[in-house]
């Protein structure tokens, strides 16, 4: 039975040479890719709860079998294709869709943040109790996650994907079409050598995490 909340996981396939580029050019290619498979896998185990459908989004849309054979074994509700385009018009689609399905509260989260977890979806499926859109920041100017309780394809319009600007024009545009907006804690994505080492990250993988507990 499909439930009322959706958290959507973004994911790549694993592809060395196509996945954490910038790492790749410190730690090379298919080790660049073996961290994200390992963190992929984690992040969308620890976004699965009893409360809520996971979703996986992939990308690319070719990608299909090889990202179900990844994430074999994980209690994932479906796989879905990205649409092409920028992270806003990816974003637009999915929630798009997930709303027109009966959907409630709908959370977007990346792949790229290890300290991710059930704790951090719980919070943010709170925080829609009372606001329209709950936004998890980045160290580095963007966000790990974005939920929202009604369709908004405005919101993810006119912004500066991939800078330092992005959380910054999101609030701003939040504003403009007044929506109230609830902030996460601030967590770290993990896009090169020096975020592995802040995050604690091994040369054999991704560091455990004592926050990703099962989901009561």
């Amino acid at each position: 039975m499909r439930r009322a909340d959706v958290v959507a996981v973004f994911v790549k396939a694993p592809v060395a040479g196509r996945v954490k580029t910038r790492l790749a050019t410190e730690v090379g290619v298919h080790r660049a890719a073996e961290i994200y498979r390992r963190l992929g896998r984690q992040v969308v185990a620890a976004c699965v709860g009893r409360r809520y459908d996971t979703v996986v989004w992939f990308a690319p849309a070719s990608a299909r079998q090889a990202v179900r054979q990844w994430l074999d074994g994980l209690d994932v509700a479906s796989f879905r294709a990205q649409v092409s385009g920028a992270l806003g018009v990816r974003l637009t689609a999915a929630l798009g869709q997930h709303f027109r399905e009966g959907a409630r509260r709908v959370i977007a989260i990346g792949s790229d943040c290890p300290d991710v977890g059930p704790g951090i979806v719980s919070q943010a499926l709170a925080a829609l109790d009372e606001h329209d859109v709950v936004i998890g920041p980045t160290h580095d100017g963007g966000y790990y996650l974005i939920g929202l309780r009604v369709p908004v394809p405005q919101l993810f319009r006119g912004i500066a994907w991939s800078t330092d600007a992005v959380l910054e024009q999101t609030l701003a545009r939040a504003r403009q079409v007044g929506l109230g907006a609830a902030l996460l804690p601030m967590l770290r994505d993990l896009d090169t050598a020096t975020d592995a080492r802040a995050l604690g990250v091994l040369p054999d993988g991704i560091a455990v995490h004592s926050q990703h507990e099962v989901d009561p």
